[in-house]
């Protein structure tokens, strides 16, 4: 396990940046620092840590997969990690296509809005309403 943490920091780190992991492993409690371990284990470690598919392959799948759930904190947080991962601008226009298709209009229609929010963010305006 103490493997997998190291390698799931390490993936983690890359994907999401040091400052973001750094401080969630910080301002972890005794309530929640046991889960903040066992998924920097589990899913980086053991998961982004197989380097059968690469790292631009699994952001982009995880941006579809999140999407699926509607679970729109963590797909903006994902959104970031994946251009960190090389993930272009155009093929994000192409994943979110995928996403209308396939989990409906209004799913992709809010991962529009909020990928028009982290561009505007990286681009340094302060972007614009929908």
């Amino acid at each position: 396990m103490d493997d997998f943490f190291k390698l799931g920091l390490e993936k983690r780190k890359a994907t999401l940046g040091a400052d973001y992991v750094e401080a969630q492993l910080a301002n972890a409690d005794d309530f929640s620092k046991p889960f903040q371990e066992a998924m920097t284990a589990w899913c980086w470690g053991f998961g982004w840590g197989d380097e059968t598919i690469d790292a631009k392959t699994r952001s982009m799948m995880n941006l579809t997969m999140i999407a699926a759930l509607g679970k729109m904190h963590e797909w903006e947080l994902h959104l970031k990690g994946a251009l960190n991962n090389g993930v272009r601008r155009g093929e994000v226009q192409s994943i979110l296509h995928a996403i209308a298709i396939y989990c409906g209009v209004p799913q992709g229609v809010e991962c529009f809005r909020v990928a028009r929010k982290v561009f505007a963010e990286i681009d340094g305006e302060t972007g614009k309403p929908d």
